[in-house]
């Protein structure tokens, strides 16, 4: 093994990190568990805002004087720019280092949460969700790196990894809950305040529980040019896909974001294969497992993380559910995740990824089809309840099972941009995947209106919902090229 290979391997043949090896005896069982809380904390409080902010548009809306065209920008401004961001947020947190990344995401969400609170108008709120989305998008990939930095890898990851998706989990539901009850309770400013005192409390905890980044933060050149031209070509790429059903697909802005996105990405690889220290690494572009999880991801967003989505029409629209009802009905999916993820943990570590992630997309799928038994205009909520746990119990083992994947084997310092890396495909497959869905769910809408419009939008979830559960087959394919376990 060469002097500059990051990893050692333990007597028991265990593959761990130089800076692991080297920085954890000092730190105590207790000393982890509160940094692994805070942790799983900040991945909660990324969740929570997904829904929180989602249920309190309508308010949003009426209180700032939206268009019904222009309110979706609350939503597309925070998606874009954290899409945007995501990659440079991960090399920042290995350049600048992990903890100081950490704390400043958090620092710079808690205040573009207080500004969105305190908006006075549409502008001002869209400028909030974008620094919210930036915010975001340096938060993600610091936590998970610092999460895969504490722990070694194998069965105390896997764990450390459950216990964070949980959180995620239990975030989505949270922030339904929150949005229905602040926004009737105290109005739609509340859905903005609450992250301020979750995100500054979380980053003063990190400041004592945290340990300290590394000597080896904060070396070496940046890649201005490599992370100028991929946040570019990444932003104008979620632009079009959020954007395009809007505009209209072969609308001249459009394709003018479109085109200029592809130069930017040409730029950047040919940057990125010439210069000494590269914002994304071409080598890491030779681990299977990690371009296994960047793929795996990108279909698992593209596909299950468009559900919550048609579950909110299915909840709002078709139903009629009011913003605490949709809340209320978004605990059942949201707990069964949550424990898909602590199954998938346990079954990473006795069975190995390719049959954990096999057994979460196969259990997904097969509760995905039975989502749209009940998702009539008279149908009740009972009727998908079984839909909802299935499906949800499978797309945790495989929220679970994709991060460990991408993060086998990737050396300490190059964790954060391996987590900005999958932490990318995430979001531009979310988006790729939900433009798709809007529009063939959305296709037969037109024209409709009163209970025609209802049958209508069930009949576009349906759709939506086993498009979802057959795009989820490719995953299972491509899950086929991670290796056994031995």
């Amino acid at each position: 093994m060469s002097s500059r290979d990051p990893l050692s391997a333990s007597p028991r043949g265990e593959v761990i990190t130089a800076a692991h090896s080297a920085a954890t005896p000092a730190m105590s069982k207790k000393a982890l568990g509160w940094s692994l809380a805070i942790l799983a904390f900040a991945q909660l409080i990324y969740s929570l805002d997904i829904n929180i902010v989602f249920v309190a548009l309508p308010e949003v809306g009426r209180a700032l004087g939206f268009s019904e065209q222009s309110l979706q920008w609350v939503v597309s401004a925070y998606t874009i720019f954290c899409g945007g961001f995501l990659l440079l947020g991960g090399r920042a947190a290995d350049q600048l280092g992990q903890k100081r990344m950490f704390i400043s995401a958090l620092l710079l969400f808690a205040l573009a949460s207080l500004l969105g609170g305190l908006a006075w108008s549409p502008l001002v709120i869209i400028l909030a969700r974008a620094l919210q989305g930036i915010g975001a998008a340096f938060l993600f990939p610091a936590t998970l790196s610092l999460i895969n930095r504490l722990y070694e890898e194998g069965p105390k990851r896997n764990r450390a990894l459950a216990v964070w998706g949980g959180a995620g989990a239990s975030g989505l539901t949270l922030g339904s809950l929150l949005g229905g009850i602040l926004t009737n309770a105290i109005g739609w400013e509340a859905v903005f305040f609450v992250n301020v005192l979750f995100a500054g409390g979380a980053a003063l905890a990190a400041l004592a529980a945290i340990p300290r980044d590394s000597v080896q933060s904060g070396k070496g050149s940046f890649d201005l040019p490599g992370a100028l031209s991929f946040t570019g070509a990444a932003t104008l790429l979620v632009y079009c896909l959020v954007q395009g059903p809007e505009a209209g697909w072969g609308s001249a802005g459009i394709l003018i974001c479109a085109l200029l996105s592809l130069v930017l990405f040409l730029t950047f690889a040919w940057i990125e294969n010439r210069t000494s220290n590269p914002l994304m690494p071409p080598r890491l572009l030779r681990r299977r497992s990690l371009v296994t999880g960047m793929i795996i991801t990108f279909l698992y967003m593209g596909t299950f993380g468009a559900i919550p989505y048609f579950l909110t029409v299915l909840f709002q629209n078709v139903h009629q559910f009011n913003a605490l009802q949709t809340g209320l009905a978004f605990i059942v999916p949201s707990l069964s995740i949550a424990l898909g993820t602590q199954w998938g943990e346990r079954l990473a570590t006795r069975y190995g990824m390719r049959s954990t992630i096999l057994t979460g997309i196969m259990i997904g799928i097969a509760g995905t089809a039975l989502i749209p038994l009940g998702a009539y205009a008279d149908s009740g909520y009972l009727l998908i309840v079984p839909g909802l746990i299935i499906s949800g119990l499978g797309q945790g083992v495989v929220w679970t099972g994709m991060w460990i994947t991408a993060s086998a084997g990737v050396a300490p310092s190059e964790q954060g941009v391996a987590s900005g890396m999958a932490s990318t495909t995430l979001n531009i497959g979310n988006a790729i995947g939900m433009a798709f869905l809007i529009f063939i769910a959305n296709s037969g809408i037109a024209g409709q209106s009163g209970g025609s419009l209802l049958v209508a939008q069930a009949a576009g979830v349906r759709t939506a919902m086993y498009l979802a559960a057959a795009g989820m087959i490719i995953g299972g394919v491509a899950a086929l090229f991670l290796p056994r376990k031995k």
